[in-house]
């Protein structure tokens, strides 16, 4: 398969992920090893494959986006490095594979992090210019009623008034994010309830994994909804949680 084949397939199924919510895909990835529709790609507890309670959407009512990941850290004055820009990041996000989801990292101590606005409307703006649908980052944002227009999905730890100087360290590489890895070229997928990561080779069979699934859990809440006997609901419920 050539490369433009490979990348035409991939985008079409992330297009179809879209129509799917987070829990959903985070199902057919890793959540249920013992699962056949579950892919297991992760040990799903103690590996760092989809992000905790300190991430919050901004815009819930947005459907869900997928992307490829472009990473990039921040930190904070007096490191003695300034090679990198804010261009190096749109030269990253320009080069990387369409659509794009920026993973913002802050490499600062506790106490600048969480008053530190890591992204505002111009710098979404200037993202939203080439084609990222999606960013996330591990502190809080602002000018959340600017950015709201550019239709962008936000996930940050909250809300800030300003920030200080923010040196650029580091473009595409690994970084962690509310307990998420993410590596470069990975593909992501967030909505409402968070983002989940996972292998770009892995799209055809996730997309298919996720399909059935949703079909199956559309029926098993119809057949749950459809009985009001116990024994006959737990057994339905078989496989999806312990001693069930």
């Amino acid at each position: 398969m050539t490369y433009e084949r490979k990348m035409e397939l991939y985008v079409n199924c992330m297009k179809e992920l879209e129509k799917y919510d987070t829990p959903t895909i985070s199902n057919a990835i890793a959540t249920y090893p013992g699962d056949p529709d579950c892919l297991g790609l992760y040990e799903p507890h103690r590996t760092n494959w989809y992000t905790d309670e300190r991430m919050h959407c901004l815009y819930p009512d947005l459907k869900p986006r997928c992307g490829f990941a472009v990473t990039c850290v921040y930190g904070i004055p007096g490191m003695g490095f300034s090679r990198l820009g804010f261009v190096d990041i749109l030269k990253a996000i320009d080069d990387s594979p369409k659509p794009v989801i920026l993973a913002m990292k802050q490499n600062m101590p506790e106490e600048y992090r969480r008053k530190n606005a890591m992204i505002g409307g111009n710098m979404m703006t200037a993202f939203h210019q080439f084609n990222v649908v999606g960013v996330l980052g591990d502190g809080p944002a602002r000018d959340k009623e600017e950015m709201a227009s550019l239709k962008v999905q936000a996930m940050f730890t909250g809300f800030a008034a300003g920030h200080g100087l923010m040196p650029l360290e580091a473009v595409n590489v690994p970084v962690s994010l509310c307990s998420m890895d993410i590596a470069p070229g990975e593909i992501i997928h967030m909505d409402m309830h968070g983002a989940v990561k996972f292998p770009a080779q892995y799209l055809p069979e996730v997309l298919a994994h996720t399909k059935k699934i949703a079909e199956r859990d559309i029926e098993r809440q119809k057949r749950i909804m459809e009985s009001g006997d116990p024994a006959e609901i737990a057994n339905m419920m078989k496989g999806i949680y312990p001693n069930s």
